[in-house]
C-alpha cells in the first residue's frame, strides 16, 4: 500500500493514466541496478528515486573527481574524493527517505555481477568502457533481466533498451559486436554536459515504463542524439540469430 504521505509525494505521476495507483504500487515493489554513478547515473538515480522506486542498487567503484562536477550532477564539490557511491546516496536519501538503497562500491567481476543482476528486476547501463557493458549485456541476457543502455560523448548520444524476455529483442552484442579498439572515454574526447542529463533522464523513462508497465520501451530500437543539431534518429535493430550472446545455442 501507499502512504499517505507516498501518495501526496508520487501524486503529479499518479495522476497520470498510464501509472495510476496500481504504477506507483509497481514502482515502489521494484528493484533497479543502476551500473556507474557518472554523468549518466547522476540523472538516473536522481529521477528513479524521485519517482519511487522502491530500491535502488548503486554500483562504482571510483572517487569523486573535480573535473566530473561538470556534468555530474548528483555529487558537487564537497565530495571530492569521496566514493561515487557514499556521495551519491546521501544525495538520494535527501531527496526520497522512502525508498531502499543497496550499496556496491567495489568492481563487480563475474560472480558478483551475476548476482546484482539477479536481485533486481531492470539494469540501467551507466558506465564508460566496453567491458563493462558487454559483462553487464551477458549478465542480463543469463538473468533475462531487462537491460537499458544509454551512451554519450563529445556532443553525440545512444540509447536503447534490450529485453531478453522477448524472443525478437536483439542484445547488446547483437548491436555493438566486439567494440571497437579505439574506443575513447570523455576524459580523452571531451563531453557536453546537458548531453549527458538528456541521455541519462531518457535512461530512467525508459526504465519506469518498463517497471510500472506503460508505453513502448525502446526494444528493438536504437535512439541516435546529434546535440549539435539538435537532431533525433531512430534505427531499427534486429536480434543477430548468430550472437554469441544471445543467439541460439548461446542461452
Amino acid at each position: 500500500m501507499l502512504t499517505d504521505e507516498e501518495l501526496l509525494r508520487y501524486s503529479r505521476q499518479i495522476l497520470l493514466q498510464q501509472v495510476d495507483i496500481d504504477g506507483q504500487l509497481k514502482l515502489k515493489n521494484s528493484r533497479a541496478l543502476i551500473v556507474g554513478l557518472g554523468g549518466l547515473g547522476s540523472p538516473v538515480a536522481l529521477y528513479l528515486a524521485a519517482a519511487g522506486v522502491g530500491e535502488l542498487h548503486v554500483a562504482d567503484f571510483d572517487s569523486v573527481d573535480v573535473t566530473n562536477l561538470q556534468r555530474q550532477i548528483i555529487h558537487d564539490s564537497a565530495n571530492v574524493g569521496e566514493s561515487k557511491v557514499d556521495s551519491a546516496m546521501r544525495r538520494l536519501r535527501l531527496l526520497n527517505p522512502h525508498i531502499k538503497l543497496v550499496a556496491h562500491r567495489s568492481a563487480l567481476d563475474a560472480d558478483s555481477l551475476a548476482e546484482a543482476v539477479s536481485a533486481v528486476d531492470v539494469v540501467l547501463d551507466c558506465c564508460d568502457n566496453f567491458g563493462t557493458r558487454e559483462a553487464v549485456n551477458r549478465a542480463c541476457v543469463a538473468a533475462r533481466k531487462p537491460l537499458v543502455s544509454g551512451a554519450a560523448i563529445r556532443l553525440e548520444g545512444q540509447l536503447s533498451v534490450f529485453d531478453p524476455r522477448q524472443p525478437a529483442s536483439p542484445c547488446y552484442h547483437c548491436l555493438y559486436g566486439h567494440g571497437s579498439d579505439e574506443e575513447l572515454t570523455c576524459s580523452e574526447a571531451g563531453v557536453i554536459g546537458p548531453l549527458v542529463g538528456l541521455v541519462g533522464s531518457l535512461q530512467a523513462l525508459e526504465a519506469l515504463k518498463l517497471l510500472a508497465g506503460f508505453g513502448e520501451p525502446l526494444v528493438g530500437r536504437l535512439l541516435l542524439i546529434d546535440a549539435v543539431t539538435t537532431r533525433f534518429r531512430e534505427l531499427r535493430v534486429k536480434r543477430d540469430p548468430a550472437c554469441s550472446v544471445c543467439g541460439a545455442g548461446h542461452e
